[in-house]
C-alpha cells in the first residue's frame, strides 16, 4: 500500500522535503512508516523521541494500522483560519494584527451578561526561547544574540480543529462560553503579536481561568511551530506535542 507522509518545520528543514510517499507492507503500523521515512532521511532519526503522529489529521500513537492512501503527519516540537460556529472566534491569520484585536474580538463576543473580559496578548520578544530537541547546537551558535522575528508555520486544518477541542473544553470546565483563540501564522516581528485570547464571562475567577487553560493548552498540543530568527540564522523553538487536556487544571469556583 502507498501512504503520504507531511513533514513540517525542522522536519521539513532536515528532509529537504515537505512530503513524500512510501510502499508499505499491508497492516503496517504509523511506526512503520517512521521507519521508511528514516531510511530515507536519517538525519531525523534523532528527532524520534519528541515525534507525535497524526493519521488523516488526528492524533495516533506510533501501534496505530495505516491503510492504504492514509495521510501520516509527522508532528516535531510544538511551539508552543475561520471562525467556528457558536460564540467563539477560532483563526489562523496570515497578517499582522496589534493589540487593538484584544478590542475587536470583545465586541465581537461579549454580551450584556458578562462581567468580566480578559485578554491575553503574546508578543515577540528579544531574548531567545528553549531549543526544540534537536535543536541545542544551533541554539548555541547564537547564543548572546537577539531574537529579531518569529517566524510560525501550522497544520491548519488539524490546529483548526483542536483550537476547537479546547474551546470546547473551556466551555465544559469553566462554563465559559464566549472565547476567542487567533493565532500568526508567517513571521512576526520584534514587538509584534503572535498570538490573541480573550474570554468572557459573567464572573472574574472563570474569565481568567478560561484565558490562562486557552493560551496553556494552545501552546501545548495545537500543530503550530516557531522558529526564532536571528541576523545569521534561526532556531526552532518548543516541546513534544500533547495529544490531550491538561486533566489536573481545576474548574474556577
Amino acid at each position: 500500500m502507498t501512504i503520504r507522509i507531511r513533514l513540517f518545520a525542522m522536519q521539513r528543514e532536515l528532509a529537504g522535503t515537505r512530503e513524500l510517499a512510501v510502499e508499505l507492507a499491508a497492516g503496517a503500523t504509523v511506526e512503520a512508516a517512521w521507519t521508511a521515512l528514516v531510511a530515507r532521511h536519517p538525519v531525523l532519526a534523532p528527532g524520534r523521541p519528541a515525534v507525535r503522529f497524526a493519521v488523516n489529521g488526528e492524533y495516533a500513537g506510533p501501534e496505530a494500522i495505516l491503510a492504504d492512501g492514509d495521510e501520516v503527519a509527522m508532528i516535531p516540537p510544538v511551539s508552543g483560519g475561520s471562525e467556528a460556529a457558536g460564540p467563539r472566534i477560532l483563526e489562523l491569520r496570515a497578517e499582522l494584527f496589534s493589540a487593538s484585536i484584544l478590542d475587536e474580538l470583545t465586541r465581537r463576543l461579549a454580551s450584556p451578561e458578562d462581567g468580566a473580559v480578559v485578554g491575553f496578548l503574546g508578543i515577540t520578544r528579544r531574548s531567545a526561547g528553549t531549543p526544540a530537541p534537536g535543536q541545542e547546537a544551533e541554539a548555541a551558535s547564537h547564543a548572546g544574540q537577539a531574537v529579531e522575528a518569529l517566524d510560525y508555520e501550522a497544520l491548519e486544518p488539524m490546529a483548526l480543529r483542536i483550537l476547537g477541542e479546547i474551546a470546547d473544553e473551556v466551555r465544559d470546565r469553566f462554563a465559559v462560553e464566549r472565547l476567542a483563540i487567533v493565532h500568526r501564522t508567517g513571521e512576526v516581528p520584534l514587538g509584534e503579536a503572535s498570538v490573541a485570547i480573550v474570554a468572557c464571562a459573567p464572573h472574574r475567577a472563570a474569565a481568567f481561568a478560561a484565558a490562562a487553560y486557552a493560551i496553556d493548552e494552545t501552546k501545548a498540543r495545537a500543530p503550530i511551530w516557531k522558529a526564532e530568527q536571528f541576523a545569521d540564522g534561526h532556531v526552532w523553538i518548543g516541546h513534544q506535542a500533547r495529544t490531550g487536556p491538561d486533566d489536573a487544571t481545576e474548574p474556577a469556583r
